[in-house]
């Protein structure tokens, strides 16, 4: 892992005109802005298909608001991968397949397991984004925390499923299982689309700005699996 020297000196220390001379470095954090703006996109469509499964008017106004707060991010990462004179959709397109394809072999069944796919997806791509920012350029860096600021999903995903399992303990088992799920193809989805992209595996493992080690790739996806288990636990459910 790089330590605090190297990151106040290499790529976390600088702006992005410095940090984009580096080619390789230009091309991850295109793949990055990619990813992260087509997982934006497909969080308002996940979001405002939940809102029509919402039990009650103010269920459904509640996640109507997040699904705009997603768009909002994603118009800003759209913004930004013309700035830096990348093709949004272009940019977008090598994530979409995976992203569908973790999305339709999770559909959820009901209301309860909507709302608990977005709080443990969404969390998960979270603490794998910041992870990766902290090793970002200073522009970059900034703009990926912003979008990545918490819509108010996560507090009101905690509230209902708490709820729920209150009026019917048996509801908890369920979505404990379905947890456990989303977890292991989270994990897996972010594994393949690394694996796929040159440029930003390479920024991950070292060679590109202050790079994790094949180690610290390991201790990543062990905090962000510990975090998932807080997480669970806010939920009322077994990770």
């Amino acid at each position: 892992m790089a330590d605090a020297d190297s990151e106040n000196t290499g790529i976390a220390g600088q702006d992005w005109a410095t940090a984009s001379a580096q080619p390789q470095y230009h091309a991850a954090v295109v793949d990055l802005l990619g990813a992260l703006a087509y997982g934006e996109l497909a969080a308002f469509e996940r979001l405002a298909e939940d809102a029509k499964l919402a039990p009650s008017l103010a269920d459904k106004a509640a996640l109507a608001r997040m699904a705009s707060a997603e768009f909002h991010h994603f118009e800003q990462l759209d913004q930004r991968l013309l700035e830096i004179d990348a093709h949004p959709t272009e940019a977008m397109e090598p994530f979409a397949k995976a992203l569908d394809e973790f999305h339709r072999q999770t559909a959820p069944s009901d209301w309860l397991e909507g709302l608990v796919k977005a709080y443990v997806g969404d969390s998960i791509a979270s603490d794998f984004y910041r992870e990766v920012a902290a090793r970002l350029d200073t522009d970059t860096r900034a703009l990926v925390l912003a979008v990545l600021d918490d819509t108010g999903h996560g507090n009101f995903a905690v509230e209902k499923v708490r709820a729920a399992i209150e009026a019917d303990p048996r509801v908890g088992g369920r979505l404990a299982l379905w947890a456990r799920r989303l977890m292991g193809e989270a994990l897996s989805q972010a594994q393949r689309v690394v694996a796929d992209r040159d440029a930003l595996s390479t920024m991950l493992v070292g060679g590109v700005a202050d790079g994790f080690d094949l180690a610290e790739v390991g201790r990543m996806f062990s905090r962000i699996t510990e975090a998932h288990t807080k997480r669970m636990a806010a939920l009322g459910l077994a990770a």
